[in-house]
């Protein structure tokens, strides 16, 4: 029998994975503005701690856990290379990383409502939802100025 918490944190890993990676491909966009690289490498490392954290849970719950991103986040990443040919500026990154961290906010909101959670991997999830507003929040900010 499956177990809820094991399958809700595997899949949330995959997108977290998705948003590390994509932390680290904007990094490197953004490469002429250090204090920028440096938030997007901070980000990047506060996605690593989580990501670790998820996976030790499911090692806890006797499950398996995931430890590749999704084809959805590779394909965004891709799109981010794209568009990054034709404009070599942050604005591009920054609207790719507000989008996915909007789908990271969105998943693992519906993810909470999964019956048979416990009260550890709940925990988890709100942190990870914390970090992806925080995302959102960052994104927003620089994009207005």
């Amino acid at each position: 029998m499956s177990n809820p918490n094991i399958d809700v944190l595997n899949d949330v890993t995959t997108t977290l994975i998705d948003s590390q990676k994509g932390y680290k491909k904007v990094s490197e966009i953004a490469s002429d503005s250090y204090a920028l690289r440096g938030k997007f490498m901070e980000r990047e490392t506060e996605r690593n701690a989580l990501i670790a954290a998820f996976q030790q849970r499911v090692s806890d719950l006797g499950g398996e856990p995931t430890t590749s991103g999704g084809i959805g986040g590779a394909m965004h990443r891709a799109w981010t290379d794209f568009t990054t040919l034709f404009q070599k500026d942050e604005k591009a990154a920054l609207e790719a990383v507000d989008d996915g961290e909007d789908h990271l906010a969105d998943k693992i909101e519906s993810k909470m409502k999964t019956e048979g959670l416990d009260t550890a991997t709940i925990e988890l999830l709100g942190r990870a939802l914390t970090s992806a507003r925080e995302g959102e929040r960052f994104a927003d900010l620089l994009t207005d100025h």
